[in-house]
């Protein structure tokens, strides 16, 4: 086994000081991108679109979990009444997080799908 390094920036603790990952090297971003199945008017996405971006995901990364047989169901309050969104979640794992290209690569996403925002989020993971 290699040398343990550990993590030492207080957001990356349990609050006690400890590190959440044992070593830097099992420590680990899960990046999710939920992705809208439908348009603004409720029609469907070409499929061709997702697969430019699950392309793009797996040249960069090395591969991609996309979660497309079951979508999940979004539920927001807008102006009086309930919204529905079916989402597709990808899911990325790298451990190296550069933060400026994931908000690049969003920006592109919500042109791409025509959204004034996608949900781009990243936890910290510790790989067993």
């Amino acid at each position: 086994m290699g040398r343990l390094r550990w993590l030492s920036t207080s957001a990356d603790t349990q609050g006690d000081g400890r590190p959440l990952c044992e070593a830097a090297y099992l420590c680990m971003k899960l990046v999710q991108i939920l992705l809208p199945v439908r348009d603004n008017h409720g029609r469907k996405f070409k499929p061709i679109l997702y697969a430019k971006i699950h392309k793009q995901l797996v040249k960069r990364f090395g591969g991609l979990t996309a979660h497309t047989r079951s979508p999940a169901r979004g539920l927001w309050n807008s102006e009086g009444s309930t919204k529905r969104d079916d989402m597709i979640i990808l899911e990325v794992m790298t451990k190296r997080f550069d933060r400026a290209w994931w908000k690049r690569f969003r920006a592109t996403l919500e042109k791409a799908f025509r959204q004034e925002e996608i949900v781009v989020r990243a936890h910290n993971i510790t790989q067993l």
